[in-house]
């Protein structure tokens, strides 16, 4: 066939591959895509193969579309008839209303989305008299669905604690819940599809007998369930076909298992291999960098990734003097490369970590009135946890403010609704006062003259407000902005609120109240007024966009997608790899491959950056640079050292070049001071105990434990660490 000649050698391989199992390893920017789709052309016009006897399996509809259009061009649209491709919960919820007379549903069910089972999650919590601030439905709900990746039934939930036994006591009930309503949940439609093809094998032989070829994208994002799924499908003919890289696995924390390309090379030992090495997409350095971090990871393949791209130019490290001139550097960089015509706004992207650190990327370009784009989050101030927290400033400032105050009243949830809130402002109109006096007053008890105009149930949640409002009011004039911030959220106990339900999303969410209080640091010496009013300018100006402007995004949310121009920011150790991982050998790992798929996302710039302090000009905290730096063989780099040395290579001159960088830096020390054990006392976290201590570039690098806010590395040359 004609399209099999603009294949590499590789490609070939896996596209003409005989039948059996075949696994093909895809580097990034390798063309999976492409091989894909020409296997299933090739099947249909070159094996004999009839369309409906292929199914294809991807995650997104978007990358189901697109397969589907690409076989359509290559063969045509009656060749394809009949073909099963689409998303993994699409095919199962056609397999399930066909075989609905196997199952305790009828064919009609209907597929809940993620408002209807969180709403039926709050009705079993108010039913069982459970308490919805300790155990919240969202937090229930997590906890159901990751049993139900992993096969784990209502009545098999495993019991360690007091909180497991509450889950499966939901659990037992959602799923009751979900019967009655002859419904289902998108995770129900894995489930449901792999137990039907166990437990009924005339139901299993029937589809692995019609597929001959089953063909599944993005192996590597799989959890358990998926792959018992096309496991089962595959049972007969064992013609599967899975495309996937474990070094871009990187969604641990919505149930993807990378181990499942381990399961499959040990379920079909006698599998085809086939490796995807050259990329299309990078330059040699950026390629080699890319290999430099990803071949530290334990129990790999090993890919050498290749490109005829060239060498191209070599990465730029930038070392800034703080978060803010990381921030600068990247727009003004931007800028100029715009300027001089070598990119279009749009191919430039920002990465990072945490939704949190767009924060100040996002004010730079808006200082600099130059648009940009967010994918994958919120604008930082439309955030709901940072609107959440505004809102209280603002109601304090200005107990007017009754858009705060209806916003907030039973944030955290504290048995205030809506009815409550319209007797409120009835209330309060009725005495011709404001809503907010109303909440002062009853701050007094039984004693307030409104406090019969609700009922128990109401009167006592608003005096509680009432009294925590007015104690806010009373110190307001006194403290400092950040004092005030700390006071609310110590007295709402919204950190237990955000963190309750212990997933990577409330974590991001935290960290986003965190990034918000480093901006009131800024303002201890000015007053709540400017801060609000700071504030209010920026999310004012968040609606300035642009289709061709630069792009911010998480590195998750980057995965499968590519950039003329790539800037990583944060890379300091705490950030990537993030501190959640720093006692967790998993999680770093996939740390490390989060870094590696950031990093080959840039096709022909790439810039990696970090901070020597972060925080913020309030209160900056002294940080080390990413361990994963370590891993780029340092003749691919130019920019700064960490130590302020010229790197190897020249560095471009550019407009802001020397004003930013790093001068005057402590000189490193060359003899070891501190011993694991030592307890040590820091000016800002008090007191700690060194966990280790070694050389590295010139310099101590210690790890220590603080009881305030738990393990910090630092650098003995940055950090005035007192041995006591």
């Amino acid at each position: 066939m004609d399209f099999l000649d603009k294949l590499n050698p590789q490609q070939r391989k896996a596209v003409t591959a005989a039948e059996g199992p075949v696994l093909v390893v895809a580097g990034p920017g390798s063309g999976k895509t492409r091989v894909l789709t020409q296997r299933i052309a090739w099947l249909i016009a070159n094996e004999g193969i009839r369309p409906w006897q292929i199914l294809a399996v991807t995650f997104t509809n978007k990358a189901a579309r697109e397969m589907d259009q690409r076989v359509k061009v290559m063969l045509n649209e009656q060749a394809t008839k009949g073909m099963l491709l689409g998303t993994f919960h699409s095919v199962c919820a056609r397999i399930l209303r066909r075989e609905a007379e196997h199952l305790t549903l009828e064919s009609n069910f209907v597929i809940f989305d993620s408002d209807d089972q969180e709403r039926i999650v709050k009705s079993i919590i108010k039913e069982l008299n459970l308490n919805d601030k300790l155990y919240r439905a969202a937090s229930m709900h997590a906890a159901i669905s990751r049993a139900k990746n992993e096969l784990i039934g209502a009545e098999d939930y495993p019991i360690n604690t007091y909180r497991d036994e509450v889950v499966k006591r939901i659990y037992v009930e959602y799923q009751k819940r979900l019967i009655a309503s002859n419904a289902v949940d998108f995770d129900d439609l894995l489930v449901y599809t792999a137990r039907l093809l166990e437990d009924v094998p005339a139901v299993r032989d029937k589809y692995a007998q019609r597929f001959r070829h089953v063909l599944v994208d993005e192996f590597q994002d799989t959890n358990l369930a998926q792959y018992a799924l096309v496991k089962h499908l595959a049972s007969h003919h064992k013609n599967i076909f899975c495309v996937g890289d474990p070094d871009q696995s990187v969604y641990a924390w919505r149930g993807a298992d990378y181990r499942n390309i381990k399961r499959f090379e040990q379920d079909f030992p006698d599998a085809q291999v086939v490796l995807l090495e050259q990329n299309y997409r990078s330059n040699q350095n950026i390629l080699d960098a890319a290999m430099g971090v990803i071949d530290r990871a334990h129990n790999r393949r090993k890919k050498k990734l290749f490109s005829n791209r060239g060498a191209g130019e070599k990465i730029f490290f930038f070392e800034a003097r703080d978060d803010y001139g990381e921030a600068a550097f990247v727009v003004d960089t931007i800028a100029q490369l715009v300027l001089s015509k070598q990119f279009e706004p749009g191919d430039c992207a920002v990465m990072y970590r945490t939704n949190a650190m767009s924060r100040l990327i996002e004010e730079a370009f808006l200082q600099a009135r130059l648009p940009y784009k967010l994918v994958g989050a919120q604008r930082f101030y439309g955030r709901r946890e940072v609107k959440d927290v505004v809102a209280f400033m603002r109601l304090v400032h200005n107990p007017a403010d009754e858009a705060a105050l209806g916003r907030i009243l039973n944030v955290p949830p504290r048995g205030i609704g809506e009815k409550t809130l319209t007797t409120l402002h009835m209330v309060a109109r009725q005495n011709e006062t404001s809503p907010a006096a109303v909440l002062l007053d009853l701050a007094r008890g039984a004693d307030s003259p409104y406090y019969k105009s609700f009922t128990g149930r109401a009167a006592l949640p608003l005096a509680d407000f009432g009294g925590m409002f007015a104690n806010w009011r009373a110190v307001a004039p006194t403290a400092t902005t950040v004092e005030l911030f700390e006071r609310i959220l110590k007295d709402i106990n919204y950190k237990a609120f955000i963190l309750e339900d212990e997933t990577e999303e409330s974590a991001d969410r935290w960290e986003n109240v965190q990034e918000l209080k480093r901006l009131a640091l800024e303002y201890s010496s000015r007053t709540l007024d400017e801060f609000l009013e700071n504030i209010a300018l920026v999310a004012d100006q968040d609606t300035i966009t642009d289709a061709n402007a630069p792009t911010l995004l998480t590195l998750h949310a980057a995965k499968g997608l590519e950039f003329g121009a790539v800037f990583i920011i944060g890379l300091d150790d705490g950030i990537i790899p993030h501190s959640r991982s720093f006692d967790e050998p998993e999680q770093m790992e996939e740390e490390r491959r989060l870094f590696y798929v950031g990093i080959t996302r840039a096709k022909d710039r790439l810039y990696l950056l970090r901070a020597i302090q972060r925080g913020g000009r309030g209160l900056s905290e002294e940080t080390y640079p990413s361990r994963f730096m370590d891993d780029i063989p340092a003749d691919m780099l130019v920019g700064k050292t960490r130590t302020g040395r010229p790197m190897r290579g020249a560095v471009p001159e550019t407009k802001w070049g020397s004003a930013s960088l790093s001068t005057g830096r402590p000189a490193p020390v060359s003899i070891s001071k501190y011993k694991a054990g030592t307890r040590v006392k820091h000016p800002l976290w008090n007191e700690g105990i060194v966990l280790d201590s070694r050389m590295q570039d010139g310099d101590e690098i210690v790890d220590v434990v603080f009881e305030s806010v738990g393990i910090k590395r630092l650098a003995a040359s940055l950090t005035n660490l007192q041995i006591i």
